[in-house]
């Protein structure tokens, strides 16, 4: 047996839609396999709050070993899990294609399977995910939609938590007034056709979050590319899937891939590229996507077109060279090395991007925020993620920056809420400017 290796960890398709993946025996049995090796190493005991619980569940049962704890508490160590994957990527050393095969994330990812084939999953935060249904109703309403969500509303607040089991401090997405798309057929950018990297071809996938939500990090992003010589068409054909992913449903994230892949398809038929200003939609498209779906040829030539919106820009500086026209920054930066872009397994490019601006400061922090997605605003765990965040909280608030960034816009609210906690608060721009990328659409002056 070889402990470690120098090969490249490596990831299984995700067999979910054969009855072995959701098989209570088989799936508790695999438990039982991967919590007996965890518990053997715990080289994992300070990351997310599954690994605490599953130690503390040995540590106190009768024999001090696995086979006391009772299989019903398996669930208890899924349910702490954000899949943020740091436990694949950083920490264990027996992921595949060591003989041990131990994928913890896609395990709780098969967990979460069975836990919604069987109804176990829960309802209201089953209805709060469906990003296409409240998106647009929040746009239209958006008035209305963040004064009910805001923290200071207390009453609405405590309303919500009895109803949908929302947190009543859990910081909450706003929504914009207008979509992103509808935003950007109405402003007008100009393409700096002069530029070194005005050859390229990419089209913007907005995700959720920018469609809905934050059109700002999509369109700055845009006005950057565009500065760089590249006309790009903002898409949003529907929600990556992402939420139901962390909810099981792994059928309509399939669906949802081949979809959004067959209408994209043209594009990537065309050589364009297709940039994503979101973390965790990177990811999907990258990487989890081509596991749910392999057999779909659009599927897997997208997840080789697709950048990352940090990793595009780098790209552009390293092969051809940014147009001219970056200034400094008004004052220093702390950016946040979201897991989600940790995952996509292409280095710190939040950090690399930040680099090409003059005389920039900028103090990195590359930990989990805690937030989890819709997992981290829901009651029983939004302190448990904060817990998680605890550190980076403290990291951000000693730096005194006026910019706090990170490639997961909910990451970066989850930070600010820490910080705030303890006493540091951003000003000005620092608050609405959420991306990286959007610091570098500010020291071009856009």
């Amino acid at each position: 047996m070889v402990e470690g290796g120098l090969g490249a960890p490596v990831r299984h398709m995700l067999k979910w839609d054969e009855d072995e993946f959701t098989d209570k025996n088989k799936l508790f049995g695999e438990l039982e396999r991967v919590f007996d090796l965890c518990h053997g190493c715990r080289r994992c005991f300070n990351l997310c709050d599954s690994f605490p619980r599953l130690f503390e569940m040995i540590d106190e049962s009768a024999t001090g070993e696995l086979d006391s704890v009772d299989q019903k508490d398996f669930l208890k160590v899924a349910d702490a899990c954000t899949l943020c994957d740091m436990c694949f990527m950083t920490k264990c050393p027996y992921v595949p294609p060591h003989e041990w095969d131990l994928d913890f994330p896609h395990l709780m990812l098969r967990v979460r399977a069975y836990q919604f084939k069987n109804a176990l999953t829960n309802k209201k935060q089953d209805k709060l995910v469906e990003m296409d249904k409240n998106g647009p109703l929040g746009v239209k309403f958006s008035g209305l939609a963040n004064w009910a969500s805001k923290r200071s509303n207390t009453l609405m607040r405590m309303i919500m938590e009895a109803t949908h089991g929302v947190h009543r401090d859990a910081v909450l997405p706003t929504f914009s007034a207008q979509t992103c798309q509808t935003r950007a057929a109405a402003e007008a950018v100009t393409v700096n056709a002069a530029a070194p990297a005005a050859q390229r071809k990419a089209v913007l996938y907005a995700s959720c979050f920018g469609e809905y939500n934050d059109p700002d990090i999509v369109l700055d992003t845009r006005a950057v590319l565009a500065k760089n010589g590249i006309d790009a068409e903002i898409v949003y054909p529907q929600c990556c899937g992402m939420p139901q992913l962390e909810q099981g449903d792994l059928a309509r994230v399939a669906a949802k891939a081949k979809a959004i892949s067959a209408t994209l398809a043209s594009f990537v038929e065309q050589g364009y590229d297709i940039v994503v200003p979101v973390a965790s939609c990177a990811l999907m498209l990258k990487f989890e996507w081509p596991l749910i779906a392999p057999e779909d040829e659009n599927v897997m030539a997208l997840s080789r077109a697709v950048f990352d919106a940090t990793q595009y820009i780098v790209d552009i500086a390293q092969k051809e060279g940014l147009a001219d026209g970056l200034q400094p920054l008004d004052g220093n930066v702390t950016v946040h090395i979201a897991c989600h872009a940790r995952a996509q397994n292409m280095g710190r490019k939040a950090e690399e991007l930040l680099r090409l601006i003059p005389e920039n400061k900028s103090q990195i922090i590359e930990r989990c925020s805690g937030h989890g997605g819709s997992w981290g605003v829901m009651k029983p765990f939004f302190e448990v993620g904060m817990k998680i965040g605890a550190p980076v909280f403290r990291d951000a608030a000693k730096t005194d920056s006026t910019y706090m960034v990170s490639e997961c816009p909910l990451a970066r609210e989850q930070i600010v809420q820490g910080m705030e906690r303890k006493g540091a608060h951003l000003k000005d721009a620092g608050v609405t400017l959420r991306h990286p990328v959007q610091l570098i659409a500010r020291a071009y002056g856009l």
